[in-house]
């Protein structure tokens, strides 16, 4: 992703006049790898948002508040000991390298007023955030580095705090555009856009490649002609007032299907016609857009690692039981040729003797062609014709349990399945834990609990408005799948399933009003969006009214039955959904 340096100055400009004066009300680590501080200052309050994830580490101001764990981990709670009633004195930027001070005045244990910073790394994997004090020893850090980790540079609590080792790069708000053509002639072999990414500070990959675009194309540096030259210069400058300025604006790179894909402070062409630029209000509200359901995904993985780990071994050691069972069952599958080697045997006695290794028999069968059947030259022929009788009745009785053990073994992969789908788009701590609680009462998980952790009150169903007044809803897991079809939906209430995919159970709400077949495109649509198919198109959704389900006896959580129904193919549209989302 293109959060470079360039685009952090902008971010810093962008939020500085909001939180600096700020007073820190609260912290919050809603994950390992992210920290929220909520501000308030005169002109209101703020969510300073701080994420080292590997996949996308960032700052930016957010307006959603994400779930908090039920316990704060240590570095939240020193986190609220240091910084708690601070004010936020200022924000600064190490030149164009991604890394940002935060300074806070705040009083420490005696009553003395100290200056505490926070500093903020971006940089991949290597991304951190420390607290350190007015001497520069790390408080604390997010990421604790020891010696067996980098003999470079130990991040450790009481430490000296040093800034990651600089890079061998200019600075294009302090050098000259000569001295930058200069360092990109040195790497003669490289592509002009690979040649910029070596030389200066703060760019990304992406903005090289657009630089180059703009002067034609991403030529080889040795390749270069004076015309070349002349508009790479032009590039440099116009990025360089672009940057002393901060006069970027936040742009969102879109595929085809309107998925985003990366991101930036400028307009980006590079890719015309594959993908398209989308400019929005704030770089804030473009980030927090852009991340908010790769965030989600990796919450509900982190607080549900114990249940997806174990979802994962319960669908492997089932998948596994399965398919040795499968290829049991195809060993049965020549049964009737021992059967078959019986009754020849039997209706052969008179003229077969003991101590044959085969019989060659005519099989009335086949046209009485001639048959090779082994024998056992121990057993007399009556006893080799048992012996077969025996092995057919072994088998058949084999082939009946097999197709039943078979039968219960995709049953149970398929619950599994629709478990792991459940996790998958589960949002709060609550929906993991409700997760959690049908995996006990269904016997896969022990109750170890006892009261030791109160459990978090189970989420009502999700719910929404279609465009003609029907409310809508959706289950969120298997439990709340059936008490919201069989207890909650009236029988003249319709209910919607994606068919033979893995998903929610979604409910019309008629109130004794004949439901329209626009609220049920609609609704379908919503169904179609709580399923595996939420990136599918033209995925097909049964319905039918509440009072043509059945429960089967003694059948998993979510598993209905219906004969009389319906179906419509929909494309899910995310953004239509959620606008008929009632909050």
């Amino acid at each position: 992703m293109a959060f470079d340096g360039i685009f952090l100055r902008h971010i810093i400009n962008e939020i500085s006049p909001c939180v600096i004066g700020a007073r820190v009300e609260k912290i919050h680590q809603p994950s390992r790898e992210e920290l929220v501080i909520h501000l308030r200052s005169k002109s209101g309050a703020y969510k300073l948002f701080l994420c080292i994830r590997a996949s996308g580490p960032r700052i930016h101001i957010i307006n959603s508040t994400p779930e908090n764990p039920a316990s704060p981990p240590m570095f939240c709670m020193l986190m609220r000991k240091k910084l708690t009633n601070s004010l936020l004195s200022g924000i600064r930027q190490s030149g164009l390298d991604r890394v940002v001070y935060f300074d806070f005045d705040a009083v420490n244990e005696i009553g003395d007023r100290v200056t505490l910073t926070l500093s903020v790394e971006i940089m991949a994997k290597h991304s951190n955030i420390m607290l350190t004090d007015e001497k520069s020893r790390i408080v604390d850090a997010l990421k604790r580095v020891d010696f067996s980790r980098s003999e470079v540079r130990q991040i450790l609590p009481g430490f000296p705090y040093t800034p990651p080792p600089a890079q061998d790069k200019l600075d294009l708000l302090n050098a000259g555009t000569d001295d930058i053509i200069s360092r990109v002639k040195a790497y003669e072999a490289k592509a002009v856009s690979s040649a910029l990414l070596n030389s200066v500070q703060g760019l990304s990959p992406l903005i090289c490649r657009e630089i180059a675009y703009r002067c034609g194309e991403d030529i080889a540096v040795c390749d270069m002609n004076k015309v070349y030259e002349t508009k790479l210069s032009e590039e440099i400058e116009k990025l360089r007032s672009t940057c002393e300025s901060c006069g970027g604006k936040p742009f969102v790179l879109k595929d085809e299907s309107g998925v985003p894909t990366d991101f930036s402070f400028t307009e980006i062409g590079q890719y015309s016609g594959r993908l398209t630029s989308e400019k929005k209000e704030s770089f804030s509200q473009m980030l927090e857009e852009f991340y908010s359901e790769k965030d989600r995904a990796e919450r509900t993985r982190q607080k549900g690692h114990d249940l997806i780990k174990f979802l994962h071994n319960a669908v492997e050691r089932t998948s596994k039981k399965l398919d040795l069972q499968r290829i049991e069952l195809e060993k049965c599958a020549d049964r009737e040729q021992l059967r078959i080697s019986a009754e020849l045997i039997n209706a052969n006695l008179y003229r077969l003797e003991k101590g044959s290794l085969y019989y060659d028999l005519e099989n009335y069968y086949d046209n009485n062609n001639i048959i090779r059947i082994k024998a056992d030259p121990s057993l007399s022929p009556a006893g080799n014709a048992q012996k077969y009788f025996k092995l057919y009745r072994k088998a058949k009785t084999a082939e009946q349990m097999l197709t039943e053990l078979i039968s219960k073994g995709e049953e149970e992969l398929s619950y599994l399945d629709s478990v792991s789908d459940a996790l998958d788009r589960a949002v709060t701590q609550s929906d993991i834990d409700e997760i959690k609680q049908e995996l006990i009462i269904s016997g896969y998980l022990k109750d170890k609990s006892k009261g030791k952790r109160k459990q978090s009150k189970p989420s009502p169903p999700l719910k929404y408005m279609t465009s003609d007044g029907f409310t809508v809803l959706v289950g969120r897991n298997n439990l709340q799948n059936d008490r919201l079809t069989f207890r909650t939906a009236n029988k003249n209430d319709m209910w919607l399933h994606t068919q033979k995919i893995h998903g929610s159970h979604v409910i019309i709400q008629s109130d004794n009003r004949e439901i329209s077949d626009e609220a049920i495109v609609e609704a379908a649509e919503i169904a179609a969006y709580h399923s595996r198919a939420n990136s599918a198109k033209l995925v097909p959704v049964d319905y039918t009214y509440v009072k043509n389900l059945k429960k089967p006896p003694a059948s998993p959580p979510g598993k209905v039955i219906y004969h009389v129904y319906y179906s419509v193919n929909v494309t899910p549209d995310k953004n239509k959904i959620e606008n008929m989302a009632v909050k």
